[in-house]
């Protein structure tokens, strides 16, 4: 399978980031990735290359690009609600749906720590979003505020999809008990949920640029996206 990849631009494409495809000419699924708070980092594009090789066309938007933020790592978390960034990846997602070689019905949403977040809150908002993943949503204990008026335990009573999330014992983001409660309130929302502990792993420990990475996990992790994926999207 030939897979084209390139870097998305304003100018050509409306969006900046990465994308990844396969070579063909009949539409297919896509996914879209919501970068962990590193940004759009090179472990980050190989990312999207791998699900491309499982037939996926994907993408992933550099937030902090559409932002406007040049030190988007901290500065934009400080200053961007929900609500913003919800926005500004439904343009990413427009964009995705809309490509020639995508079928619009048959994408999902996979999101990374910071993106994990952000990640819920958006497919809460997009009915259209055909299967989640989160990796170690960074989920806190945290009441509502101007930034982040609802916890992501509100926003999972919205899915109309199928999730699957992955968070470890070692987390120091997301702890055990802020983990139950939103396996809680995706257990209650009617979806299928496929959740999967690592006692070992530690927040962000599937991903090669971070300072947890296990890559055995990551490995284990990986194969579980892709069956989730193929189950969920390939379907009718």
């Amino acid at each position: 399978m030939k897979i084209i990849n390139r870097d998305l631009s304003p100018e050509k494409d409306g969006i900046p980031g990465y994308i990844a495809h396969p070579d063909r000419k009949e539409p297919g699924p896509g996914v879209l990735i919501v970068h962990h708070h590193f940004g759009v980092t090179g472990n980050m594009k190989i990312n999207v290359c791998n699900f491309a090789k499982l037939g996926y066309t994907t993408i992933v938007p550099d937030l902090y690009k559409m932002l406007g933020e040049s030190d988007g790592v901290h500065e934009a978390q400080k200053k961007t609600t929900d609500g913003q960034f919800v926005e500004i990846i439904n343009g990413a997602w427009r964009y995705l749906t809309g490509r020639n070689e995508v079928d619009g019905k048959h994408c999902a949403v996979v999101g990374y720590c910071m993106g994990g977040r952000i990640g819920i809150h958006f497919v809460a908002a997009t009915p259209s979003v055909r299967a989640f993943v989160g990796y170690y949503p960074s989920v806190r204990e945290e009441g509502p505020s101007q930034l982040r008026p609802r916890h992501p335990n509100d926003a999972v009573k919205d899915f109309k999809c199928p999730s699957q999330i992955f968070f470890g014992a070692q987390d120091h983001v997301a702890s055990i008990p802020v983990q139950q409660q939103l396996m809680t309130s995706l257990q209650a929302n009617g979806q299928p949920l496929d959740w999967h502990f690592f006692h070992r792993a530690g927040h962000g420990f599937a991903m090669a640029d971070g300072d947890c990475y296990v890559p055995v996990l990551a490995e284990s992790a990986w194969g579980l996206t892709a069956n989730f994926l193929a189950r969920e999207l390939d379907s009718q």
